[in-house]
């Protein structure tokens, strides 16, 4: 069984698609041990502890660097034996050592077609924003392995939303989310972790 570790900055809206998907059997190739974040008062907290996940606080300290930051992330993750990571709403970069310790286990959703609206900057209603004020047709989200570019590694699931006259970002947010983000992300984190099961090698060896 893949151990896995969700990391989170907010609400935790894909937290509890996951979890969802867990309770329901869709995951079942490793199961969800920890979630953590870099912020104390993010309600994706309190929805891992009603499920009855671990919980693991990691604030970034001011003026730490990625790096530093990223030695207490990866000691952290190592020490509770885990073996996949799922982005799921973390809004810090990782640093190059974590993506190194877990080369290919680490999922990231982003809330457009990759390669529009990615990249440094854009997260959040940021995303929706830009995509009405360029007028796009459609949007949708992306599921893709991180690795040192921000939004930049392999992308391995798309699905498009429609976007409607009248839309506002939040709307756009609310769909893609729905039609879109928590379809994706359970999907592939049960591929991803099938596929770990297979591998020899894992990231504590």
């Amino acid at each position: 069984m893949v151990n896995i570790a969700v990391l989170v900055s907010g609400g935790g809206t894909n937290l509890q698609a996951l979890l969802d998907a867990q309770r329901r059997g869709e995951i079942h190739s490793g199961k969800i041990t920890l979630v953590l974040s870099n912020k104390e008062n993010a309600f994706a907290l309190t929805r891992a502890e009603r499920a009855g996940v671990e919980t693991a606080l990691l604030p970034k300290q001011k003026g730490e660097s990625p790096a530093v930051y990223g030695q207490k992330l990866t000691a952290l993750l190592k020490a509770r034996k885990i073996d996949m990571v799922v982005l799921a709403g973390f809004l810090l970069i990782l640093d190059e050592g974590v993506i190194q310790a877990y080369r290919d286990r680490i999922l990231n959703i982003h809330p457009s077609l990759i390669p529009s609206f990615c990249g440094a900057g854009f997260y959040g209603l940021k995303v929706h924003e830009a995509a009405l004020r360029r007028g796009v047709k459609v949007t949708g989200a992306t599921v893709h392995l991180v690795n040192e570019v921000p939004d930049g590694g392999r992308i391995l699931a798309q699905k498009a939303v429609e976007i409607r006259e009248g839309d506002t970002a939040e709307s756009l947010q609310k769909r893609v989310m729905e039609e879109a983000e928590w379809v994706l992300l359970p999907q592939e984190t049960e591929r991803l972790a099938a596929a770990l099961t297979l591998a020899p090698t894992t990231a504590q060896e």
